[in-house]
């Protein structure tokens, strides 16, 4: 019987070592391309095509692309929009899909079935299929082509919003069908109203997924190249992937300086996944499993 046992767990961790190394190529084709981009940022563009796999050091290492990055374009300015598109659309998700949320989750009313797949049929729809009658609904509206920063920004925000909107939905059910109904029972007899409810006993209860929810929200919306291209018109309106665009196609050419605005798009979105990522395991586990 010991021999069984142990021959048990020799296979287990043979199993084991292989998945792991075959993750580990796995990462480590993911991540190579970005340190490969980060290192060339560093570099003189006379030597990124002739040594695009050397270290960057001695003569070949430079600070001017970083320089010449700056120097072109008002990168400051651009991250500030991207952040206050971002965190808007975050702050908005996940107030409005928690309430949306629990309402689905813990009420019964007419045409809820109906509601329901409604928010599942908004996950089925790209964002290119509904931009031009949304554009035109915002141009109606004297939110669109304006030269107000705010209402720019704001233009952009609303349709990153909805689009975010019924994937946070049913993530939050099903995290919030599996807390006990006793809690929120309790409160009631108490004298808590529903908001009451919502945000002392059930927001409490679904941080992770209500900080999942956030991040994703989050990255989707800094990394949306696409509406902010159509909202976005002028440069002091510009979100950071707006200008990475614009700088790629006017400096197709100079790939250390490429290679520099790609590094200072990708890094702060690298940090906050670094940082946050238990955040995100947490709450995609917990939905998974309770849900």
């Amino acid at each position: 019987m010991k021999a069984i046992a142990i021959n048990k767990q020799k296979k287990v961790s043979l199993g084991q070592s292989i998945i792991l190394l075959l993750l580990s190529i796995w990462a480590l084709t993911t991540i190579y391309p970005i340190i490969w981009v980060v290192l060339n940022s560093f570099k003189d563009r006379r030597f990124i095509l002739s040594n695009s796999f050397a270290l960057p050091l001695g003569e070949i290492f430079t600070l001017d692309n970083y320089r010449l990055a700056f120097e072109r374009v008002d990168i400051l300015s651009a991250y500030k929009n991207s952040l206050l598109i971002s965190t808007s659309v975050a702050a908005a998700v996940i107030l409005l899909a928690g309430l949306a949320a629990y309402v689905l989750a813990r009420y019964e009313f007419r045409l809820k079935k109906l509601l329901y797949n409604l928010v599942i049929a908004g996950m089925m729809f790209p964002v290119f299929s509904t931009i031009i009658p949304v554009f035109q609904m915002q141009y109606s509206w004297g939110i669109v082509n304006t030269s107000n920063l705010f209402l720019s920004l704001l233009s952009t925000a609303l349709p990153q919003i909805a689009g975010n909107l019924s994937f946070a939905i049913v993530v939050l059910m099903g995290y919030i069908k599996s807390i006990p109904i006793e809690l929120e029972e309790a409160a009631y007899i108490e004298g808590a109203n529903i908001f009451q409810i919502f945000f002392r006993v059930i927001v409490p209860l679904t941080k992770p997924s209500f900080a999942t929810v956030a991040i994703f929200s989050f990255l989707w919306s800094y990394n949306d190249l696409f509406t902010q291209m159509f909202f976005l018109r002028t440069k002091t309106q510009w979100a950071i992937t707006v200008l990475l665009n614009q700088l790629t196609s006017q400096e197709g050419t100079n790939y250390g300086l490429m290679a520099a605005a790609v590094t200072l798009v990708v890094i702060p979105i690298l940090i906050v996944y670094i940082f946050l990522q238990k955040y995100i395991i947490k709450g995609m586990i917990s939905g998974a499993i309770k849900g």
